[in-house]
């Protein structure tokens, strides 16, 4: 496979007329990064119960940032207890006062956004860029957004007597660190729940730094409780009688898991699970706008996103041109350094999700779906993948059915409206899905047909916390962002 895709790479045009790109790397000695971390409990930094710790890395070069606590069944019960006792006070505060926490937190948010966005790029290894510009934006308007519903709750469900739920478990994964730490903690809190989140093994650090902001807001103790560590973690704590609501964003696999751990038990669940977005492109789509939705759903931080465009149905009759525009677009895009102002694609987060992105490529290949790689250099160390596009690919390959999490983009072509949905919904996800038309009446009707929990219009992957997402199928239930995500931790009864 490696010869037959070395032979297919095509040299890269000259770029402004054979100008290439000066480093611009983000200076990082504004960041200062503890040698080892411990675990938020009731208020106070611990040490673990148990006194194990595990090494978190740069995926970007493989150094050891830091090592970090990992958190036992101990630690889980002492975290859930702290959330326990905090329920008393945070639950019965006023709304109004609450609101002022979570406003003081985005506000330090916004302060020290350059901080948080170089801590979030060499511990995930995305590209600086993208942690700058769309994460640390998000995260602080996710707390902005929810601060102004804390004292609203009553006109947010007429008629209804809402009330938080309790303790909320809270576990979230690697590909948006504090993204998702922020996504799930806004409406928690302000709902009156207190939290214990438990991020991802493989990117603590931003979390982390996020519990020191909560302190510096000065946040009731046990409001919200951090404990690092693996999937033994995640597991004691939605596990835990003490937790009135678990909120998992993840891995299909391990939503399954945590749904059957809590059948029967009565408490709230909210999952968000994996998927494999079809982005649909008819003929009468503006092809370079196309093109450039195409690469920002799949591309975009390096594919690792439950949303990603990982399918591209295109319009047989354009597939050709398409296609040719989408491979030159390719072959601009910059891969390396994640901090880097000028990088498009930064590292693989993980050793294992290479090997996991490397053997699914592999099977393609192996299928007889055609590849195509950007040409371009990769460093020497660090997790690295070129971006991938495949023709010539049946629905029943892998690569056009499981999720692949990486920058490997599917193509796949379709006659008739009716064809391009069947082929859309032929999959065992339903989380999102792309429309590429100039007529409004064709976005309205796939958009009711598609099933998916999201449907962009001649767009991809735009987020706003007041809009709820999810999905349906096998890419989990419930919302989040909007008053959907409130309502999932409150009791409307």
């Amino acid at each position: 496979m490696a010869e037959q895709l070395e032979r297919q790479r095509e040299r890269a045009p000259a770029r402004f007329g054979g100008l290439e790109y000066a480093p611009a790397p983000e200076a990082t000695d504004h960041v200062t990064i503890r040698s080892d971390h411990g675990l938020l409990i009731g208020g106070r930094w611990v040490e673990p119960a148990s006194g194990r710790r595990f090494k978190t890395i740069n995926p970007a070069t493989e150094e050891v940032l830091a090592e970090v606590a990992e958190a036992g069944e101990e630690d889980v019960d002492a975290a859930v207890r702290a959330a326990r006792a905090a329920a008393k006070v945070w639950g019965r505060m006023p709304g109004a006062e609450r609101a002022k926490y979570l406003y003081r937190v985005a506000r330090i948010l916004q302060e020290r956004a350059r901080e948080f966005a170089v801590l979030e790029t060499m511990n995930g290894g995305k590209p600086i860029k993208e942690s700058r510009d769309v994460d640390l934006p998000l995260a602080a308007a996710h707390f902005f957004y929810h601060a102004g519903w804390a004292d609203k709750l009553d006109y947010a469900f007429p008629g209804r007597r809402p009330a938080p739920l309790g303790v909320a478990a809270q576990v979230i994964p690697w590909n948006f660190p504090l993204l998702m730490a922020a996504w799930k903690l806004a409406p928690a809190l302000a709902a009156g729940n207190t939290v214990v989140l438990k991020p991802a093994e493989t990117t603590p650090l931003t979390a982390l730094r996020l519990g020191e902001v909560l302190l510096e807001a000065g946040l009731p103790d046990g409001v919200v409780n951090i404990l690092s560590g693996a999937g033994a973690t995640g597991a004691a704590l939605v596990g835990h009688d003490g937790v009135d609501k678990v909120a998992f964003t993840g891995s299909t696999e391990v939503g399954k898991a945590i749904q059957r751990t809590l059948a029967g038990s009565g408490r709230k669940l909210t999952l968000e699970l994996g998927g494999k977005a079809a982005n649909i492109v008819f003929e009468d789509a503006p092809l370079d706008q196309a093109v450039e939705g195409i690469v920002n759903g799949i591309y975009f931080n390096q594919g690792h996103v439950c949303c990603a465009g990982s399918r591209l149905l295109v319009q047989e009759s354009i597939a050709e041109p398409l296609v040719d525009k989408l491979k030159r677009r390719m072959a601009t895009l910059r891969v390396g350094d994640p901090l880097d102002k000028n990088t498009d694609v930064g590292a693989i987060n993980s050793r294992a999700q290479l090997d996991k992105i490397t053997e699914l490529v592999a099977s393609g290949e192996a299928d007889g779906a055609e590849a195509w790689q950007a040409p371009c250099e990769l460093p020497s160390r660090g997790f690295w993948f070129r971006p991938t596009v495949f023709t010539s690919v049946a629905q029943s390959y892998r690569i056009a059915q499981e999720e692949i999490f990486g920058p490997v983009l599917s193509v796949l072509t379709f006659r008739t409206p009716d064809e391009a949905v069947e082929k859309a919904n032929n999959t065992p996800y339903g989380l999102s899905a792309g429309v590429w038309t100039d007529k409004g009446s064709r976005i309205l009707e796939l958009a009711n047909r598609l099933q998916a929990g999201v449907v962009w219009a001649n767009t991809f992957n735009r987020f706003d916390p007041t809009a709820p997402f999810g999905g349906y199928k096998e890419s989990g239930f419930g919302r989040e962002g909007g008053r959907h995500g409130l309502a999932a931790y409150l009791d409307l009864s």
